[in-house]
């Protein structure tokens, strides 16, 4: 179901990018490492028609991918934004090709091109999940849990987010914190929808104890093994009953098709930033829609922007699994918009105002902000 309507041209005249520090609630703990502190890029498109907002999902250290916020802050400052600037005229859906002679850097390109959506679609008077072609108002939330102290604490902290009413848990797991967390997890809560996600953290050679979590009837194990492999997720797909889900190794709709075609995977978590866009992330969502491939909505811990945005996104019909949207006080005290997504029966709404529908706390903004550019035309 492509876009039936693009968005118009909007006439550029500058961006404003800045990078934040956001605390976090409490230090979050993948298999690559600990946050305590978001440390992210806002983007401010500047066109003649008003102003729209993006966010650019590195990290600080390129560990979850080969982006991380520096390089992403001058991959944009020096070549990205000078080459839509220089367009002066131009649509959201024109951005990936302006941008495309410039190898990779997709969650930047992915905000730059988000910011100039929120601008275009306010200044038409849509919303961003009428854009999309959203069919649901609101949409299923999930929650992805760190790697804790030890399998009790797990308990207690997965028991924290079911008495909010999140109505799927996804638990991180890497070797030695893998079977016993899940079983854990499994033995204290009975039958709750339950996922793994492995972030790359594991070879063919641990076959054996993936092959444990068989009997936990899991939802899905995601991306068990490296970023850039298809051929060995193949593999250990027929040896797993666990459904395989790919989430690093998906970076475009070419490497979703190709995984489709050698069966890596039977569910993809549909990430914008990684795929380099919204727009993109559509394309992903309609191939495997149309393959009867289910997907969902991945996180990246993003402010209110981007997860007004993964609302409007996870709100299409191809996404059939609960995904990472999650209430904004899952990760901030104090978020940087003004109406921060809250948790309503275990389910976020999906903002209806113009562009994204969400509104920018100045104030938060100011004060989160460590750098600040802005280039003009």
């Amino acid at each position: 179901m492509p876009i039936a309507t693009p968005a118009a041209s909007v006439a550029l005249q500058g961006f404003e990018l800045r990078v934040l520090h956001v605390p976090l609630v409490a230090p979050f703990t993948t298999s690559f490492g600990t946050e305590t502190v978001r440390e992210v890029i806002v983007v401010r498109a500047l066109t003649s028609d008003g102003e729209g907002w993006g966010e650019i999902v590195t990290q600080s250290d390129p560990l979850y991918s080969s982006e991380y916020t520096q390089g992403a802050w001058d991959v944009s400052l020096r070549f990205l934004v000078p080459a839509l600037l220089d367009r002066h005229l131009i649509a959201p859906h024109e951005i990936a090709g302006a941008l495309e002679p410039f190898k990779g850097h997709r969650m930047a390109k992915a905000g730059l091109e988000l910011a100039v959506l929120d601008a275009a679609l306010r200044a038409e008077g849509r919303s961003f999940g009428a854009y999309v072609g959203a069919v649901h108002d609101r949409v299923p939330s999930g929650v992805s849990v760190g790697i804790q102290r030890d399998p009790a604490a797990l308990v207690d902290t997965v028991r924290g987010y079911l008495d909010e009413g999140y109505v799927r848990i996804k638990i991180k797991i890497k070797p030695g914190r893998d079977v016993a967390d899940t079983a854990a997890v499994r033995d204290a809560f009975g039958g709750i929808p339950l996922q793994v996600d492995a972030n790359s953290a594991y070879t063919m050679a641990d076959a054996d104890t993936l092959a444990e979590l068989d009997r936990f009837d899991l939802l899905l194990i995601e991306q068990p093994l490296q970023e850039d492999d298809l051929v060995d997720h193949a593999t250990l797909a027929r040896r797993l009953r666990t459904p395989v889900c790919l989430d690093e190794s998906i970076v475009s709709d070419k490497a979703a098709a190709d995984a489709l075609a050698l069966g890596s995977a039977s569910v993809i978590n549909i990430k914008a930033g990684r795929v380099g866009g919204y727009l993109e992330a559509v394309r992903i969502h309609d191939r495997c829609l149309a393959a009867g491939v289910p997907v969902w909505c991945g996180g990246m811990l993003e402010t209110g922007i981007g997860r007004a945005a993964n609302a409007a996104l996870a709100a299409l019909p191809g996404f059939t699994l609960p995904g990472d949207v999650s209430a904004s006080d899952r990760f901030y005290r104090r978020d940087i918009v003004t109406e921060p997504a809250v948790l309503e029966d275990g389910h976020v709404r999906v903002p209806t105002g113009h562009g994204l529908g969400v509104e920018i706390d100045p104030v938060a903004l100011d004060d989160f902000t460590v750098a600040r550019e802005t280039l003009t035309r």
